[in-house]
């Protein structure tokens, strides 16, 4: 297995597992806490973040067969969209500042640049 491989299965791996706490905790820790509009909110971050961190895993998988710079790009792509987007959206569930809704589209357009990196990537494989 190659480093850039290990790097982002690794990274799939941590997200997911935080997805996972993040999901349990709204499911159970948020609903007393915050308004169910915020709620909606929360679970819209943990879902990308579920969805791009097995898109990690798909980044780990390709980076076996090439070690293409689209590649290495397309990975930290995603991790960036899961940082600006999700973390927009967590932000904005736990203080209700719906400014930061603002910079949300930067990691959404970040997740689209990663794929189509990756598909650009696998094409020429």
């Amino acid at each position: 297995m190659n480093e850039l491989t290990k790097k982002f299965a690794f990274y799939g791996a941590i997200l997911m597992a935080l997805a996972v706490g993040f999901g349990a905790f709204g499911a159970h820790g948020l609903k007393n806490i915050v308004t169910k509009e915020m709620l909606v909110i929360y679970h819209t971050g943990v879902e990308y973040q579920f969805y791009h961190a097995l898109g990690l895993f798909c980044v780990a998988f390709v980076a076996n067969f090439t070690d293409s710079k689209q590649v290495k790009i397309a990975g930290y792509s995603m991790l960036i969209g899961i940082l600006i987007f999700c973390g927009s959206l967590y932000a904005i569930a736990f203080t209700g500042i719906k400014i930061l809704g603002a910079i949300t589209p930067i990691g959404g357009v970040a997740f689209i640049f990663a794929w189509v990196l990756l598909a650009l990537a696998i094409k020429k494989i």
